[in-house]
């Protein structure tokens, strides 16, 4: 369907450039496009900021890494214009190979991926020797199938053969591929799929039963992390030999640490949770200002897992409350566009990623406050630059392509009622 002609882009300077050639062609929500611009350049300011113990650590200037940071900036928003460009159709077109291949790259990866922070979760790339996450993919390809099966099967929806298992199916095939390596993205992924199926009209009987069942093995990691820890001694004791393959030591230990870390604790495991609460405190109300944390010489990972709490320090509980607002009203709008888009497919697909973006953010603003387990999950558009960054920028992307679509339906319908 072609592009209806928009009155606007007569008004448009000629400055003869392709900056002006790109501007004159982005489309989509604007509210959506500000709140990308502003992230972004919250980013720079936070991640330079953050990253002066990474840089004595490889003998780097943090210059460098502003540099490296401004750079997958203006990688990802290209990303995101030449995503929103593309028709959303498309991506349902796609949608079943791309599926097919995450889980291959999936069990490659579990297999012959490579090992970071104790977990098999990325895959380096040849030529430009980068590491790609592939949960990242996987996400994003298993949203795209799953708002193409719900918009399919809208009329037997509520059947179990026909509707739910279906769609069921590949989530847990997502989710057990994910769960070895990374139990946090596995969870999220799992708790946003049931979300969306909720919303999309899924019988509720067989979602709560589905809940039931994924409630049985984290209700045992809780029950096995209590038994296990001495509180007249503050320490864990050793764990069943059951319990001590693969990394469930490490899920029972953060367990473990978020449970306890209330207690006169001084290892190891309570350094980073610490760290965080002596940022967040000194931040009180309006934060040290920008490029004044403390903190960051101490805390590990400030650029990425706990970047929000270098916000909380240099910019306050204002700056974090601001923080939640922005991802709120990205919410906001996508919920917006949801219920605007005529056609089933683009509605469950921006609701689908924003809502995984947004449970993102929760989890890693939660993790930085102890509020949750820590996770090791990035903040949206905000941590340091990597795989999950650019993939950010893509789901960002392909939601804008919704909304481009929507406006043109409407600037269509107006423009039939002024004919008239």
């Amino acid at each position: 369907m072609s592009e209806p002609v928009n009155i606007k882009n007569f008004f448009t300077p000629n400055i003869g450039t392709m900056g002006g050639n790109l501007v004159s062609k982005t489309r989509g929500d604007r509210v959506i496009w500000g709140i990308v611009i502003i992230l972004t350049l919250v980013s720079l300011l936070v991640v330079y900021s953050s990253t002066g113990s990474l840089a004595y650590k490889y003998s780097r200037s943090t210059e460098s890494y502003l540099f490296k940071q401004f750079g997958f900036i203006i990688l990802g928003v290209m990303v995101i214009y030449f995503a929103h460009r593309v028709n959303y159709t498309i991506y349902s077109r796609v949608a079943s190979v791309l599926f097919i291949v995450s889980v291959l790259l999936l069990i490659y990866t579990y297999f012959f991926g490579e090992t970071l922070n104790e977990g098999t979760r990325w895959i380096k790339l040849p030529l430009i020797n980068m590491t790609f996450q592939t949960s990242d993919l996987a996400k994003l390809a298993l949203f795209m199938y799953m708002s193409r099966q719900l918009s399919r099967k809208q009329n037997v929806i509520k059947d179990f053969k026909k509707g739910f298992l279906p769609i069921i199916i590949p989530v847990i095939i997502i989710c057990l591929l994910i769960a070895p390596s990374n139990l946090s993205t596995a969870l999220l992924i799992g708790g946003t799929s049931i979300l969306i199926m909720f919303i999309g009209r899924v019988n509720t009987r067989h979602l709560l039963f589905t809940m039931l069942i994924l409630l049985i093995p984290v209700a045992v990691l809780f029950a096995v992390a209590v038994s296990t820890y001495d509180k007249k001694e503050n320490r864990a004791t050793e764990l069943p030999a059951v319990f001590s393959a693969g990394r469930v030591p490490t899920w029972i230990g953060r367990i473990q640490t978020f449970m306890y870390s209330n207690k006169e604790d001084v290892n190891e495991k309570m350094y980073q949770i610490n760290q965080a609460k002596i940022a967040i405190a000194k931040g009180s109300w309006f934060g040290l200002g920008p490029g004044n944390s403390q903190a960051r010489n101490f805390l590990p990972h400030s650029y990425s897992d706990y970047i929000f709490a270098i916000i909380l320090e240099e910019y306050g509980l204002l700056g974090g409350t601001f923080m939640v607002f922005i991802y709120l009203l990205f919410l906001y709008r996508c919920i917006r566009l949801y219920r605007k888009c005529p056609y089933a497919f683009g509605a469950f697909l921006a609701l689908a990623l924003s809502f995984m973006l947004v449970i993102q953010a929760i989890a890693n603003m939660g993790v930085n406050v102890n509020i949750f387990p820590n996770t090791g999950v990035t903040l949206p558009l905000v941590s340091m630059g990597g795989s999950s960054f650019l993939f950010t920028c893509l789901s960002i992307g392909i939601i804008l392509s919704v909304a481009r679509n929507v406006e043109q339906l409407e600037g269509e319908k107006t423009a039939v009622v002024e004919t008239e």
